[in-house]
């Protein structure tokens, strides 16, 4: 089933995020994930957040992953969400 991750940045943590980056991407590439970004502040200057589209087992899987990734363990999200995500296009 797919879930989605959607977790916003601490402000100005520009520095952690690029410091975490490379392990984060790393874990990102080791996980059944179908689509993941950077969420953009509105002059589309500065990443603020983070969306990852997964496949897991069930809500507890994707927690998981979520609790588990660099950026999380980095402390860099003031918030994380995860839901049950249905695609619809493409279908």
């Amino acid at each position: 089933m797919l879930f989605v991750i959607i977790a916003k940045d601490h402000a100005d943590s520009t520095e952690l995020r690029a410091n975490t980056r490379p392990n984060h991407l790393e874990y990102l590439s080791s996980h059944a994930v179908h689509y993941a970004g950077p969420m953009l502040s509105d002059d589309q200057e500065q990443p603020i957040g983070s969306i990852v589209v997964i496949d897991a087992a069930d809500l507890t899987a994707a927690r998981d992953f979520a609790a588990n990734d660099p950026y999380t363990v980095a402390g860099l999200f003031a918030e994380v969400s995860v839901h049950p995500f249905k695609q619809v296009i493409p279908g």
